[in-house]
């Protein structure tokens, strides 16, 4: 039966490893049965041993584990538990042994955490000073185990460093003081602007949402684990660390002016050298000035004009240089990808 079995799951395709572990038996007893037909020494045990527990005892016992008392516990419970009534069955061994035996063991159900639900907050920027989003790195220095801290706000619409700073410690009271200070850069009126972050302990300082109140900015922050809630802060620290033109120093930082030079020098490149991506390949400075339009508008005409003269060179419609006009912040997939 095992032989015809097994030729007809090789018939169908199967390999005769697979077949042969379904069926409960090796390989190398397969092909002996296939050149000695008939030939089968599988013995089972030799002996039983003195010890073991005699069928009316398993049956004992089985019929304790699927007790309605007893059903829900493991047998490390049920052992202490059963000998403090002054009755012993059998080890915890035996008793896991005969629930594997009989399949007897339920499976085991996944922790659920108790954790605040929310929901997916959108937020849509079109144009600057609509949408902030800010995070804290660390950058090592020499100290072994002691690093200082980068806070960075960025706007997400032209992707644009808006403001800085670094300090030795994480502080709710630092970062509020940086948000007050970049409204005052920008000279904006903060009411209605939102800022949005990870959960950190500094982004939720009560300093921190004192602030934000008494500025009107209203505050936003990513689900509860859920790591890419905050893509625009993460996308820029790996850029900073990883693609950045002043390339990130081979060594950790002597002090902390040397790492603000750094990050000032980073700062300057990226707002007003680096080509983003995101925004049609103009620079953070252009967009949040207004100056892309003028720059799209004068590729489109380049690449209109290479289309006239050569057009044979073009199967299709020229690069899309339009301006990018909506930014959204963690926008739902599904919608996404309907539009």
């Amino acid at each position: 039966m095992i032989l015809e079995a097994v030729r007809h799951a090789q018939a169908s395709g199967a390999r005769l490893a697979a077949a042969c572990r379904h069926a409960g038996v090796s390989e190398r007893t397969v092909q002996r049965w296939r050149r000695d037909p008939g030939e089968d020494r599988r013995r089972g045990p030799l002996r039983r041993l003195p010890n073991a527990l005699t069928a009316d005892e398993e049956l004992q016992v089985l019929r304790l584990l699927t007790s309605g008392r007893f059903r829900a516990m493991s047998p490390k419970q049920v052992v202490p538990l059963l000998a403090d009534e002054g009755v012993y069955l059998a080890s915890e061994s035996t008793l896991y042994r005969l629930q594997r035996r009989h399949r007897l063991r339920a499976p085991i159900r996944p922790i659920h955490r108790t954790v605040e639900a929310r929901a997916r907050r959108v937020h849509r920027a079109t144009g600057k000073n609509q949408v902030w989003s800010w995070d804290i790195t660390w950058l090592p220095t020499t100290v072994r185990g002691r690093f200082l801290y980068l806070y960075l706000i960025m706007d997400v619409w032209s992707r644009r460093i808006v403001g800085w700073t670094i300090a030795e410690r994480e502080s709710s009271a630092l970062a509020a003081r940086l948000v007050e200070q970049t409204c005052r850069d920008e000279g904006i009126d903060p009411r209605g602007l939102v800022l949005h972050s990870d959960n950190g302990n500094p982004m939720r300082g009560s300093t921190m949402l004192a602030t934000l109140r008494w500025l009107g900015i209203v505050p936003s922050f990513s689900r509860p684990h859920v790591s890419d809630d905050n893509p625009y802060s993460e996308s820029l620290f790996r850029t900073l660390k990883h693609a950045g033109a002043p390339a990130y120093p081979r060594r950790p930082f002597a002090s902390v002016d040397e790492a603000r030079a750094w990050i000032g020098r980073f700062a300057a490149w990226y707002n007003g050298e680096h080509r983003h991506s995101a925004i049609r390949y103009v620079t953070p400075d252009q967009r949040h000035s207004g100056g892309d339009h003028a720059i799209l508008l004068r590729r489109t005409g380049i690449y209109e004009t290479a289309r006239r003269t050569t057009p044979l060179r073009w199967t299709r419609r020229i690069r899309d240089w339009s301006p990018i006009r909506l930014v959204e912040l963690n926008p739902d997939p599904q919608h996404a990808a309907a539009t």
